[in-house]
């Protein structure tokens, strides 16, 4: 026997009965997105290095350490596997001068590649709802996009507060992040026998990520530097407070971390993350924030973002320790289950179901097995199984008669008919009602 190849790790596979809950979660976000004026982009997976390093920063643990990255064989060029959504998003927008004709709002729904430690709630190959609104400056679409988060907890039944928390800060505008920065070089430089190695090479290149580090011998450090919000203008301030006043009357709980940096270097303003104590350490279900100089910066013309990643694998581990998994509905559950006796009926049973289908109903058919079609008891089984509100019996009777079966599965004491094969709308008819 030949060896057995599997998967890279942490890069999973999602089987039908997974795939089922992720469809079901998915249909949900669509519909909440569609609500609030968003259309769908896709951009490649593949995207140039330089992307990532000008969009990201230089010095982020996503382009130090975490990205797939390659040379072409064919050309030379350097490539990667997007690590996040943002980047490849604005380079599309850019690209296409798509903004041309007033903001857009829009999302994006797939994979992104790092190269981490796999662990509980975090792949190599992870999953990621990427919202965006684009050419908006205001306040209001800040508050907007947090206010749609909560509206997606409350449609699968998350509580605030009990499973889900926001917390949100303001990261001003880079000439005050470059005060504060200044600042807060000095102070960790005080303190620079007590940086482990990470902070120690993060002091000069990115030191407000230091405020985020998960190590606790460095909180004391971390809880005596200088706040960036104390050093933010009258502009960031009403900004902030703009935000905040929206969530307030709309009666959203949250709390003010002046810790919160996010690990990208484009943003700005507003950020924020919500997050969940279901989770242990990888606590944050999706966070994200205003990024207005991104756009530019990629090479298109001055314009406002703001948007948040979705982590989709957080996501589904929270509905699951929550027991908030959406249930199946109708569309998940075939309407018949055609058990066919005898392999001969096929030509005359195949024809029949392609006509029920095309009339809108789910008919999953008995495929023969080793033995020949199976038995009528074993075709049976399968039929309760599959979750099929009735079952389609194409015996020798019936088809000597011209007729099927229609047996229900689901309702006690309902009667089970006898239709012609020759009139598909009637049966239709008698499988479509509930």
């Amino acid at each position: 026997m030949a060896e057995r190849i599997t998967a890279v790790k942490g890069m999973n596979d999602l089987l039908p009965e997974g795939a089922a809950h992720w469809e079901r979660v998915e249909a949900v976000l669509r519909d909440v997105l569609a609500r609030w004026g968003y259309r769908n982009l896709r951009t490649p997976v593949v995207e140039p290095t330089a992307l990532f390093v000008r969009g990201l920063g230089e010095v982020t643990d996503i382009v130090e350490k975490e990205m797939f990255s390659w040379v072409d064989a064919m050309n030379g060029d350097r490539l990667s596997l997007r690590p996040e959504a943002t980047a490849g998003i604005v380079r599309a927008i850019n690209e296409h001068n798509a903004l041309y004709n007033g903001p857009l709002r829009i999302w994006q729904l797939g994979p992104m590649f790092r190269h981490e430690r796999p662990q509980k709630g975090r792949s190599r190959q992870f999953h990621q709802l990427d919202v965006e609104a684009l050419g908006h400056p205001g306040p209001d679409v800040d508050a907007e996009i947090i206010l749609m988060l909560r509206e997606l907890w409350q449609r699968f039944g998350l509580a605030e507060g009990a499973d889900v928390v926001l917390e949100l800060n303001s990261l001003g505008q880079p000439a005050e992040r470059m005060a504060h920065r200044q600042a807060l070089i000095a102070h960790l430089e005080a303190h620079a026998d007590l940086l482990d190695e990470d902070g120690r090479r993060r002091l000069h290149t990115n030191p407000l990520r230091i405020l985020d580090t998960k190590n606790p011998a460095l909180d004391a450090v971390v809880a005596a530097a200088p706040r960036l919000m104390d050093f933010l203008g009258p502009a960031s301030l009403a900004h902030f407070d703009a935000v905040r006043s929206v969530l307030d009357a709309a009666g959203l709980a949250y709390t003010v971390n002046p810790r919160l940096v996010r690990g990208m270097d484009y943003y700005n303003l507003t950020v924020f993350e919500w997050k969940s104590r279901h989770l242990g350490a990888q606590s944050t279900v999706c966070g994200g924030g205003r990024y207005d100089d991104l756009i530019e910066t990629l090479g298109g013309k001055p314009a406002p973002g703001i948007g948040f990643g979705l982590g989709m694998e957080r996501l589904m581990l929270l509905l699951e320790a929550t027991g908030r998994l959406p249930a199946p509905g109708p569309a998940d559950i075939p309407d018949a289950y055609a058990v066919v006796p005898d392999s001969a009926a096929l030509p005359v049973v195949m024809p029949l179901l392609a006509q029920l289908r095309a009339r809108g109903l789910a008919i999953v058919m008995h495929a023969a097995g080793r033995d020949g079609a199976g038995s009528m008891k074993a075709q049976f089984r399968r039929a309760d199984a599959s979750g099929a509100r009735h079952a389609l019996v194409f015996g020798p009777d019936e088809l000597a008669a011209g007729c099927v079966t229609v047996k229900p599965l689901r309702e006690a004491g309902a009667g089970q008919a006898t239709l012609p094969l020759a009139d598909p709308a009637a049966l239709a008819e008698r499988l479509q009602r509930r």
